[in-house]
């Protein structure tokens, strides 16, 4: 186990929309990367429009009608993103990719070999931008004239822990990767995003005047943003003591974060593998799907053999052999435990990457004939939130993941969760929200709503409404008369044509004149609730028609 010390002088490499250039997509069309019916990525082209990430679909559609509409693919920018692992690896070994896009090395050993930190970090530029542009799935929007990329904008407005680069001016081209080095990866990733070297022991400095959403975690933020801390230097002014009584755990990291120290720092050398799980092939693995097959078997072994010892995986590490003796590994770090679904997750894009990799990383040449998992920095369990009934919260992530998916393949209104509302008509109470959109009513349910009809609610509301026909003893239909009283006792109801059925009980009528003020809209209607037979319905008289609204069990 890595303890907790001080910083570790780290590189970060960051690929601006990297979803959007996985994608193959150049820098100047309007694009953007779609996921649960919001932006998580768009263009260049996209944002000089007005799309920025967190948008509805909507709502970026209607500030750019000409947007490319993206779904978001996993497994497709984990494996574009192997070339450029692949080029920072020839730098220093042990690369961390941290997201796809995002890839962070300790730079003590290469910032002495290649002649400082500002000398590596064009290095790296220089050649993940190469391996992004001699790839055929990515394009890279070049320089006319000396066909070499600008440095990055020192853009100080930039917004921090945005997954999009600042929108370049005009004539000028973005570059295909941005480099930060300073103390810890977290200080290092916000510096790439300005193409800054921090010096030495300014990372402090340098964090300071970031606003506390920069550490991504958005339920901590707002809470101290209510308590009126708004810049991470505010926050690292705390007592460690105090932050930790009051936050917890994951707001003791956060504040070592804003202090500009790693609470888990990159590691220089190899930890001992005693937490290995591995499996040998037979026959070697030529297909994605076998090999990630085999994979979750041993993360779901994995995560039981450190749960028995009351640890959680941060950091794994993920290596292959060949049937012809090639070694491939690749380290994938998260900020929080990596359960099985997740360690499942990097493990089949990280297969995918070395077998169906295109661009600089070289494919290997034979099938995988072995796996193994390396859990290469581990953390004590601090626990997991069990659903009340007992079973895991991660069962509702795998949920919104699988629903993300259907609205992908069917569109995003074929996914619809139901959020209470308003109105007097049964149908109204309800309004359908696609699965990913804000849950808000389309009209409040605080309202009085005069002619509503009182409780209990219909079990069954029939769109379209059912014709029906209610009549006295007589056999004269019933009706209301102006003044909202009823013309005669309903005695038999008949609904969409079937058997007429004697009324055994019955309330109303609860009048209803809406919209009285626009002529077009205006509606009259009474309410009733009938019982006949062996059911109860909610009847409504409109236009001297009946009609069957619901019925209840």
């Amino acid at each position: 186990m890595v303890s907790a010390g001080a910083a570790t002088r780290t590189l970060v490499a960051w690929v601006p929309d990297w979803s959007v250039v996985a994608a193959g997509v150049p820098a100047s069309t309007p694009a953007a990367v779609v996921f649960a019916n919001r932006v998580v990525a768009c263009s260049a082209g996209a944002r000089a429009e007005g799309v920025v990430r967190g948008l509805r679909r909507r709502e970026a559609q209607g500030r750019c009608p000409a947007l490319l509409v993206l779904e978001h693919d996993a497994g497709r920018d984990a494996r574009s993103f192997e070339p450029v692992a692949t080029a920072v690896a020839a730098f220093a070994p042990r690369v961390e990719i941290v997201r796809p896009g995002v890839a962070a090395v300790a730079t003590l050993g290469p910032s002495r070999y290649f002649g400082g930190d500002t000398a590596l970090a064009a290095r790296v530029t220089e050649a993940v931008t190469s391996a992004i542009a001699g790839s055929p799935s990515f394009w890279v929007q070049k320089s006319t004239t000396s066909g070499r990329f600008p440095p990055p904008e020192r853009d100080a407005g930039g917004t921090a822990g945005s997954e999009s680069a600042p929108p370049s001016g005009a004539g000028r081209p973005d570059p295909g990767c941005r480099v930060g080095i300073a103390d810890g990866a977290f200080a290092a990733g916000l510096a790439a995003r300005r193409g800054l070297v921090i010096p030495p022991g300014g990372s402090p400095v340098f964090l300071a005047p970031f606003p506390v959403a920069a550490l991504d975690r958005p339920d901590l933020a707002n809470l101290l943003l209510r308590l009126g801390l708004r810049t991470l230097g505010a926050f690292a002014a705390l007592p460690g003591t105090d932050v930790l009584a009051r936050f917890g755990p994951d707001g003791a990291v956060a504040h070592r974060l804003a202090r500009g120290l790693d609470g888990r720092p990159l590691a220089g050398t190899d930890p001992p593998p005693d937490f290995a799980v591995q499996v040998v092939l037979d026959p070697p693995a030529v297909r994605v799907d076998a090999a990630a097959f085999a994979a979750k078997a041993l993360a779901d072994e994995l995560h039981r053999t450190l749960t028995a010892r009351g640890l959680a995986c941060t950091r794994v590490c993920i290596e292959a052999e060949t049937e012809h003796g090639e070694h491939l590994a690749r380290l994938w770090r998260s900020d929080g435990a990596l359960g099985p679904a997740a360690m499942a997750d990097r493990a089949r894009w990280q297969l995918d990457g070395w077998l169906n990799t295109t661009g600089g990383a070289e494919r290997p040449t034979g099938g995988i004939s072995l796996l193994r998992l390396v859990p290469d920095q581990v953390v004590p369990d601090d626990g997991r939130q069990l659903g009340f009934w007992g079973g895991s919260a991660e069962v509702g992530d795998r949920a919104a993941r699988a629903l993300a998916r259907v609205q992908g393949m069917l569109g995003p209104e074929a996914v619809v969760t139901a959020v209470p509302s308003g109105g007097r008509h049964p149908a109204e109470r309800v309004t359908l929200v696609p699965w990913g959109d804000v849950r808000e009513p389309d009209r409040p349910a605080d309202r009085p709503w005069p002619g509503r009809v009182p409780p209990p609610s219909p079990s069954t509301v029939f769109a379209p409404m059912l014709a029906a026909e209610v009549v006295a003893q007589s056999g004269e239909p019933v009706g209301v008369t102006g003044r909202g009283a009823v013309t005669a006792a309903p005695a038999r109801l008949s609904v969409d044509g079937g058997r007429w059925a004697p009324v055994t009980g019955w309330a109303g009528p609860w009048p209803a004149d809406e919209r009285w003020w626009d002529t077009a809209a205006h509606r009259r209607r009474a309410r009733f609730q009938i019982v006949a037979g062996d059911r109860a319905w909610l009847l409504a008289l409109e236009g001297g028609r009946w009609w069957a609204e619901a019925s209840y069990d």
